[in-house]
């Protein structure tokens, strides 16, 4: 009789110790795969982000010389260039902002992206040498705080 129980208190341990180590291993797998998912996700914020700011940045390039163009002749071929460079530059920076609104559940991030890419679209529209300096240096200060308003999410 006292083999039967012996017999038993092994089986009953070894099947708990399955029973345990089982919940421990799909618990390491549940945490292993949620950093997994957390760290690709940062690393696409990053590169997203961070190209959005360079595209910004060229955006608003594109604007300033498509603004100092104008400023010579609406018709010159060099404004003609510019102003589609520029436009290219615009449908690039979009499309950047486009993977930041799908990246980001940060409601301030996404303001923050979008008032970077319209002061930068407004960099061409001044009418003259101060109010031109004055929305590019915005622009430049929108750029910088999309940057500093999405950063803690890269980290």
């Amino acid at each position: 009789m006292v083999a039967i129980w012996t017999s038993v208190v092994a089986v009953g341990g070894t099947l708990m110790g399955a029973v345990i180590t089982h919940l421990f291993q799909r618990l390491a797998a549940t945490r292993g795969e949620r950093f997994t998912r957390s760290e690709a996700l940062r690393q696409e914020r990053t590169t997203t982000y961070s190209a959005f700011a360079a595209a910004a940045e060229e955006y608003r390039h594109g604007q300033a010389g498509r603004w100092y163009r104008m400023r010579q002749s609406h018709v010159a071929e060099a404004f003609i260039e510019a102003r589609d460079e520029a436009h290219r530059l615009r449908t690039a920076t979009r499309q950047v902002l486009y993977r930041v609104k799908l990246l980001t559940d940060d409601p301030e991030v996404n303001l923050a992206a979008e008032h970077a890419y319209a002061c930068t679209r407004d960099v061409s529209t001044a009418r003259d040498q101060a109010e031109h300096d004055a929305l590019d240096a915005e622009a430049r200060e929108a750029i910088e705080a999309f940057v500093i308003r999405a950063s803690p999410l890269t980290r």
